[in-house]
């Protein structure tokens, strides 16, 4: 998926002797900064960790909160199991701003503790409530802090890497939550198929237990935007740029939430492979997008407009490629690497792009992103969701994927035209 008291970092002359510095103007030692991104970082792997995991273990929690629609029909139990993915979507969409507008001059580190602990007590009660519609309901609290998370943990990142870093101070935030997809997702997917949904969900409040800990501890007093107002934060919704880039955000990264959602029935029903090989496909999918995002950044401070259109031309190409050869076991594993290698290089670039736009609203800005790329994943996990239940099968969300995807692309072609218009202007 944030408070400045300054611009974010632009590059200038000088950036290459740019020093973070504490509160007292006191210079951070480089071991010092590397531990407070570390900190926020075990925030994003905490927050890609309850957000993915219920894609690993849908069939489980589709068995355990559905018992009788899956004994009639397990298709359709799973299917509706997707709720859960799309309630915390929507938990998501509804914080990021609200979040931002309204808490945009607390004291950036203060924040990210009242954040950590939000997601701590909302995963104990998701693992905890008895039944599908208050684990759902669970599921959407669980989700408010997640953009405002992002959004503030990638400005405290933006300034401690200094001026003309800003695309890779996202993506290092961020790279918490693509390495949950390597290591935390299919260790706690495993633990859930071994011991239950619920002590795995146990295990991620665990994970936001230790954020709390390491924030307070690690990352450096930062001041909020003391000139910050709900006014001012919310003028940025007055840019259309600003919701022509949410909009490439959630129309076009829905692709990705197409296919991933899903992504346990592809591997046992589609290509007819072992439960336990849910976690290796989650696994190399993750190292994907590892590697996509931190090539996102770095293609973001070279421009955004340009990186765009490269990242969801990747993401055309992978979706087609799984649509056309996911059935068999070589053609999934391969497609669905270089989905998650080219969707998880689209956020730090659409991210950067919307502070690019957003004028003095960085706060919102940031915070935005993680609301219109969790509308992606709503859009994509219920549009995925009714091919499967009209009876197209696993593999047809790869289709409504790369249609979002085109999508994505069309309204980036608008944004980039309107651009131009201005500028002749």
């Amino acid at each position: 998926m944030s408070f400045p008291t300054a611009p974010v970092p632009v590059i200038e002359p000088g950036a290459e002797s740019f020093v973070a510095r504490d509160r007292h103007g006191h210079p951070l030692s480089r071991r010092r900064v590397i531990a407070a991104l570390l900190a926020l970082s075990l925030g994003g792997f905490g927050i890609g960790s309850t957000e993915f995991v219920a894609m690993g273990l849908l069939p489980e929690l589709a068995i355990d909160l559905l018992p009788g629609i899956h004994a009639q029909n397990p298709d359709l139990a799973i299917a509706q199991g997707g709720g859960l993915i799309t309630a915390y979507a929507l938990g998501v969409v509804v914080g990021a701003p609200v979040i931002a507008a309204f808490a945009a001059r607390l004291p950036r580190r203060t924040l990210l503790l009242w954040l950590a602990a939000a997601f701590t007590l909302a995963t104990l009660a998701s693992a905890m409530l008895p039944t599908f519609e208050t684990v759902m309901a669970a599921r959407f609290v669980a989700a408010l802090p997640h953009g405002a998370y992002f959004g503030v943990a990638a400005l405290v990142a933006a300034d401690l890497m200094g001026p003309g870093k800003r695309g890779q101070g996202v993506a290092l935030v961020l790279s918490g939550l693509t390495i949950a997809t390597v290591i935390g997702v299919p260790v706690i997917t495993w633990v859930g198929q071994s011991a239950g949904w619920r002590p795995a969900y146990l295990l991620v409040a665990g994970l936001f237990a230790a954020t709390f800990v390491a924030v307070r501890l690690l990352v450096p007093w930062q001041p909020g935007d003391a000139s910050s107002t709900i006014r001012s934060e919310l003028s940025a919704l007055a840019r259309p740029q600003v919701w022509l880039a949410l909009g490439v955000g959630a129309i076009g990264f829905g692709g990705f939430f197409a296919m991933y959602t899903y992504i346990a029935p592809m591997v046992t029903e589609l290509v007819g492979l072992s439960a336990s090989l849910v976690p290796v496909i989650l696994i190399t999918t993750g190292i994907a997008m590892t590697i996509g995002n931190l090539i996102g950044g770095r293609l973001a401070d070279r421009g955004t407009v340009r990186a765009i259109f490269q990242g969801f031309a990747a993401l055309i190409g992978s979706l087609l490629l799984l649509g056309l050869a996911g059935g068999t076991v070589v053609g999934l594993f391969v497609a669905t690497f270089l989905v998650g290698l080219s969707a998880a290089a689209v956020s730090p670039i659409i991210q950067t792009r919307l502070m690019d736009v957003a004028g003095r609203s960085q706060t919102l800005a940031a915070a935005l992103n993680h609301a219109s790329l969790n509308l992606g994943n709503a859009s994509g996990a219920f549009l995925g969701g009714l091919v499967v239940a009209a009876g197209f099968g696993y593999q047809a969300p790869a289709w409504v994927g790369l249609v979002l995807a085109v999508g994505g692309v069309l309204l980036a072609i608008a944004s980039v035209t309107l651009e131009r218009r201005q500028s002749l202007r």
